[in-house]
């Protein structure tokens, strides 16, 4: 115990079940770190080419973890190497000019490792989404970003948003284990 670590298997009260009460001033890491982006301004995507979503504002970050304004990515921050769920969801407008396919990517450090695809054909698609959830293991100072493409009978695609705030674009992660 020289670092200071405690490491067990299970924890339980004296009576060996229940609750364990943990005292004020004790900070408790679970799911951390932590982070919730989301687009809040239109973004014009390139016909038939994956583009990086922008994830513009956030929600939540408590660690610091999620660049909005720069690279648009979640980085592994020192000691945070784990399982990580990671969930997004995009929407996009297609000008009312039809869409045959949208679809979303995870990329991690550079290179897709996941995607979600819609497909419909025929130029059906108005206003389509994609969503996803994986879990991926990361290790210290990986990243992870977030493309999507469709393809659109003219025109540019168009990152959907509401006037009411309900935001359709997002891209978050949390840690669930070591």
């Amino acid at each position: 115990m020289a670092d200071g670590t405690l490491k067990v298997g299970e924890i339980t009260n004296s009576a060996g079940s229940g609750n364990i009460t943990i005292g004020s001033g004790v900070t408790v890491n679970v799911n951390t770190p932590t982070f919730l982006a989301k687009a809040t301004t239109a973004q014009t995507l390139t016909d038939n080419a994956y583009t990086k979503i922008q994830f513009n504002s956030e929600e939540y970050d408590p660690d610091s973890v999620y660049d909005n304004s720069t690279n648009y990515r979640f980085t592994v921050p020192s000691g945070g190497a784990g399982k990580y769920c990671i969930y997004s969801s995009i929407a996009v407008d297609s000008d009312g000019a039809g869409a045959n396919y949208i679809i979303l990517q995870v990329y991690k450090n550079g290179s897709r490792v996941f995607a979600s695809r819609d497909f419909e054909g025929g130029n059906d698609l108005d206003e389509p989404t994609a969503n996803l959830n994986i879990v991926l293991d990361l290790a210290v100072s990986d990243y992870i970003e977030i493309y999507s493409a469709m393809d659109v009978a003219s025109g540019s695609p168009v990152l959907k948003l509401t006037s009411d705030s309900a935001y359709l674009n997002f891209f978050g992660a949390y840690k669930i284990g070591a």
